[in-house]
């Protein structure tokens, strides 16, 4: 994959999608923020970094538990959405910078808690920001990853993964749950403790805040409507009040840095 060629791919999509993405039900939703509150077990004393933090959601929500809660993120105007939120919701305690998630600009042991939500199937190379995650984490610290996951079966999982590229040409891949588990292995940190919980919604509120490439909303429709039948994309389908639903499944994994 052409590392500067993704990077533009990336800026470009969340750059259309920055303020849709910051005010979809799906994202938003108080329960899920929460629980990755809570997977931090944050307290006033604790640092906290959102690695590709997006529109701030993360970060703001982390704010009144904290002592100060920083995001960075490779989209400006993503970051601009997450300064309006901060804004609006009266933090001080926050702070954002731009720049590559790959090579964090931070020095060794500054964050207490490093969290990351919806980034690694993003990544054509999550070990190496899984890596720097742990680099600016102080020992006794706690890293949080959270992230949608594929079926262990592999032909699921690059059904679901060729769709998620068709909707999203940011879109790299998502991992079994056993891989990202299996992250932290790799790195010496003990085994994660595990939260879960899904997103649903309407694919065609889905596609609302997407931005596939001409024709590509039509081929992501098809996948996910022939998966109604025989579960291809290895993750719930299904029709409500005549209109054809998802299910994404997500975890919430964290561990202390020893």
């Amino acid at each position: 994959m052409n590392e500067p060629t993704h990077t533009r791919t990336i800026v470009d999509q969340f750059t259309r999608q920055a303020v849709g993405f910051n005010t979809a039900t799906t994202i938003t939703n108080e329960r899920a923020l929460a629980m990755i509150v809570a997977a931090g077990r944050p307290t006033p004393e604790d640092d906290v970094l959102d690695v590709a933090c997006g529109g701030g959601l993360v970060v703001c929500a982390f704010a009144p538990h904290v002592r100060k809660a920083t995001g960075i993120d490779l989209t400006p105007a993503m970051l601009q959405q997450a300064r309006k939120l901060a804004l609006e919701k009266g933090l001080a305690n926050v702070s954002w910078r731009q720049g590559d998630v790959t090579t964090l600009p931070f020095a060794t042991g500054s964050f207490s808690i490093v969290v990351t939500r919806f980034s690694f199937h993003h990544f054509p190379d999550p070990l190496a920001v899984f890596k720097e995650m742990q680099r600016v984490c102080k020992p006794g610290g706690r890293i949080v990853v959270v992230d949608m996951y594929a079926s262990e079966d592999a032909r699921q999982a690059a059904e679901w993964n060729k769709l998620e590229r068709l909707r999203d040409p940011s879109h790299v891949r998502c991992f079994a749950l056993s891989e990202l588990k299996a992250l932290f292995a790799s790195v010496g940190l003990p085994p994660a403790d595990e939260a879960f919980y899904d997103i649903r919604d309407t694919v065609k509120a889905l596609l609302s805040r997407s931005f596939p490439n001409r024709g590509d909303d039509a081929k992501v429709v098809e996948m996910f409507t022939a998966s109604l039948r025989d579960g291809r994309l290895g993750i719930e389908t299904y029709i409500e009040h005549g209109e054809l639903r998802y299910a994404y499944p997500i975890v919430i994994l964290s561990a202390v840095r020893p």
